[in-house]
């Protein structure tokens, strides 16, 4: 039902999982969600918070996250939540920090950021960006430099800048292990999650 090969891709990817997550607020365009399930999927974050409370989105279509299940979506963890406060209780349990992207006085670059510890990245939404409410659970601001005449990034473009940074510190930190019989419970219960979703698509 699963060859060694799988098997052993199957340890090596939930070892090297990070602790370190991601948190999408009010994200309208399912396309964009995708595209940041990839890029986390990359990076080896397991987790992915989707805060929606505003009235203007397709609820259901977001929940379901089609049209963009693209197969990563089977081995990742999503939650969520209906509004900011649920959420942040819950990545308090285990990550250290929320840090955003919103410019203002106090935002650092993203290259001053140390993101080697349990940390989670919070974005807001294509039009209005992270709301007066979720600021008030974030420890940081920070910006991603940009040279040109339009300061703007696409959400998903901004989140893989920012995890892939934070992909490039932890790798220089020697943070990505591949072995899982060495690695935390937490990799171990996230081995256990990929054999479960194996078996299911294998059912079907």
């Amino acid at each position: 039902m699963i060859t060694d090969r799988r098997l052993e891709k199957l340890r090596k990817v939930a070892a090297q999982r990070q602790e370190m997550t991601v948190i999408l607020e009010n994200v309208h365009d399912p396309h964009n969600i995708g595209a940041v399930m990839r890029s986390c999927d990359a990076v080896g974050i397991q987790e992915i918070h989707i805060v929606i409370n505003d009235p203007r989105m397709n609820r259901a279509n977001t929940l379901t996250l089609n049209p963009t299940s693209t197969g990563v979506r089977k081995w990742l963890e999503v939650f969520f939540y209906d509004d900011m406060a649920s959420c942040a209780r819950n990545v308090r349990k285990k990550y250290d920090i929320i840090l955003a992207t919103h410019i203002n006085d106090e935002s650092k670059s993203l290259y001053e950021l140390d993101l080697t510890g349990r940390v989670a990245l919070l974005f807001g939404n294509e039009h209005d960006g992270i709301s007066a409410d979720a600021l008030q659970y974030i420890d940081g601001n920070y910006l991603i430099p940009q040279y040109g005449m339009v300061q703007s990034l696409n959400i998903s473009v901004a989140c893989a800048i920012s995890i892939f940074e934070a992909g490039r510190q932890r790798a220089n930190a020697g943070l990505y292990n591949e072995d899982i019989e060495s690695a935390s419970e937490s990799n171990k219960r996230t081995f256990d999650h990929f054999i479960s979703k194996h078996k299911e698509s294998y059912l079907r």
